[in-house]
């Protein structure tokens, strides 16, 4: 196993990462990404065979577990609860109960709601030259998600500095500042959440906290604090990797020239997968080894960590043919974007469907569509997003 060097801050690798992973993939199915000091891998098939194996998980062994300082146990005390962190049974029971409220029938009825909203957020576009991220990328699925919970619309923009708050603490180079952010808004966002959930237990409505509050499994519910941890999870992770799969895609469409038909009804679907391989939000996620595992030749040992690097498994030319070409016609094929095995992203379906509604409408509202300047990325990682979309109507 190669070890690699490439610090995850450098703007040239925050603004095109892609030339990296392809480096580290001619190395072979694993390699040591030594600014990490972490056993890093690109290749598709070791990504679905990890997420796929049970001797994997999110959750550290108990003799790994990270000692936490006492200026971030409120941040971590939230994420003791959450099913993404947690393994079986805990994850289990979780999942499970969520999947009753957060159904394929509740998430299919927001159809309506998702156009709807698009076209108002069209109407509403400043005029001349605008940035689509504040405008509508950012505003559509954080509004839909408050709407699904059942969260005023009116607290999206406090939703949104919340969640880009707490999501500082996953990035690459993390200061004390911005640990200080995330745990201040973790610490406002509980409380919020907490006073809504006491609310709905007194005055139910049909919304999806009163059905998370209801949701019950052989006599079993969740707590408040499952609850609380289960609508962060769902609002962070309902509408932050949207935005930035919604700014990334539109990017890809106008520099790729993408013709009109490609978002008919025909093809909308087959579109957006193609958007979701192929500049995803979300870059690197890490398992834990729970007992001596060999995985395409390389061993691991219970406590050791590996990192899965999604976007690089979507370009994998072992998988995908010319990966590194936008193709919207592309035969849909399962991608990395949101995960395999018993962590698939609860959300998934969300998501596709916001994209598969408002991008045909987006287009069809302003077919002369054009960037006004070229588009950078923000200069974080393992997230990967742009700063903002400066467009032209054309």
């Amino acid at each position: 196993m190669q070890t690699l060097t490439q610090s995850p801050t450098d703007p040239a690798f925050v603004q095109n990462p892609y030339p990296f992973y392809d480096r580290a993939r001619a190395t072979g199915p694993f390699f040591h990404w030594q600014d990490y000091g972490l056993t890093c891998t690109p290749s598709a098939a070791a990504v679905n065979a990890i997420l796929r194996d049970r001797r994997f998980g999110r959750e550290a062994p108990p003799e790994c577990a990270p000692v936490i300082p006492d200026h971030l146990r409120p941040f971590y005390a939230v994420e003791a609860h959450s099913m993404l962190e947690l393994e079986p049974p805990r994850h289990t029971r979780l999942r499970a109960l969520v999947l009753r409220a957060f159904t394929s029938r509740r998430i299919a009825a927001l159809a309506p709601e998702i156009a709807q909203l698009s076209n108002d957020l069209i109407d509403a576009l400043p005029q001349g030259d605008f940035d689509l991220l504040p405008h509508f990328a950012q505003k559509l699925p954080v509004i839909i998600i408050a709407r699904l919970l059942g969260v005023p619309e009116s607290m999206a923009d406090d939703l949104l500095r919340w969640s880009n708050a707490m999501v500082g603490m996953y990035m690459a180079g993390r200061t004390r500042a911005m640990e200080d952010r995330a745990i201040a808004a973790t610490e406002d966002f509980t409380a919020f959440l907490r006073g809504y959930v006491e609310a709905r237990r007194s005055d139910p409505r049909d919304d999806l906290i009163t059905h998370l509050i209801a949701a019950e499994m052989e006599g079993d519910r969740l707590t408040t604090d499952e609850l609380i941890t289960t609508c962060i999870l769902l609002l962070n992770a309902g509408h932050e990797a949207t935005v930035h799969t919604l700014g990334n895609g539109v990017k890809t469409l106008l520099e790729t020239k993408t013709p009109a038909a490609a978002l008919a009804p025909d093809h909308i679907e087959a579109t957006v997968e193609e958007i979701l391989r192929f500049d995803p939000a979300l870059h690197l996620f890490t398992r834990w080894c729970y007992e001596e595992t060999e995985v395409m030749g390389q061993t691991f040992r219970r406590g050791d960590q590996v990192g899965l690097l999604l976007a690089a498994a979507n370009r994998d030319p072992g998988q995908w043919d010319r990966p590194a070409r936008f193709l919207p016609d592309r035969v849909p094929k399962p991608n990395a974007t949101f995960g395999a095995g018993l962590h698939f992203c609860v959300g998934a379906p969300l998501a596709r469907l916001e994209l598969q509604i408002a991008l045909p409408i987006l287009f069809s509202r302003m077919p002369g569509l054009r960037l006004a300047t070229p588009p950078r990325y923000a200069d974080v990682y393992h997230f990967h997003g742009l700063a903002s979309l400066p467009l032209c109507r054309g």
